[in-house]
């Protein structure tokens, strides 16, 4: 049986390797995908920085490179983080870092496994994630998998100008596992 709570059918979620370090830090020099990631103003972070993030293990956060089956090519990554164990709830965050594989399902897929993970190795009840208005691509994909909008920050963010609101979305176990029988 060819079965892996983290392997999809062209994608797998692995650690990250020292050979990802310079693909990770091109991810970091993308303005528009870090104004996707942060509120914070873009910077890019220094090799430093990112081999520290990189490499960080805790009780409470799970981080995972998105890799192609085909290839093991480096194309993003999904984290639960911020576990609340007591409470049974965790933070979601994904990046598809190579702008070729955006919008063709990657996102979507790597995004199942992690769910799994969290809901069925880690246990965990609740999972949520925060996203800016004017990422509607994200948005599309979070309420596709089943995540519910419970909350509007209004006007939280500026960029360029503009005033934008940051949604809260949540999923829980049982809603996701009644969604997924068949």
């Amino acid at each position: 049986m060819d079965y892996s709570i983290l392997k999809g059918k062209r994608i797998g979620l692995s650690g990250f390797l020292e050979e990802d370090l310079p693909i990770v830090s091109s991810w970091s020099k993308n303005e528009h995908l870090q104004r996707n990631l942060d509120a914070l103003p873009f910077k890019p972070k220094t090799n430093d920085e990112i081999q520290k993030w990189m490499n960080h293990s805790s009780e409470k956060d799970f981080r995972f490179a998105i890799r192609l089956n085909d290839t093991n090519e480096l194309i993003g990554y999904v984290e639960v983080d911020g576990i609340l164990w007591m409470h049974g709830t965790g933070w979601v965050t994904i990046a598809i870092g190579d702008d070729r594989y955006w919008g063709d399902g990657y996102g979507k897929e790597a995004l199942t496994c992690l769910i799994s993970y969290a809901f069925q190795e880690l246990n965990l009840c609740r999972l949520q994630l925060t996203v800016f208005s004017y990422n509607e691509r994200a948005i599309k994909l979070y309420k596709s998998l089943g995540f519910q909008q419970e909350g509007r920050f209004r006007k939280f963010l500026q960029r360029d100008g503009e005033r934008y609101d940051m949604i809260l979305f949540g999923l829980l176990k049982d809603e996701w596992k009644k969604n997924n029988e068949s």
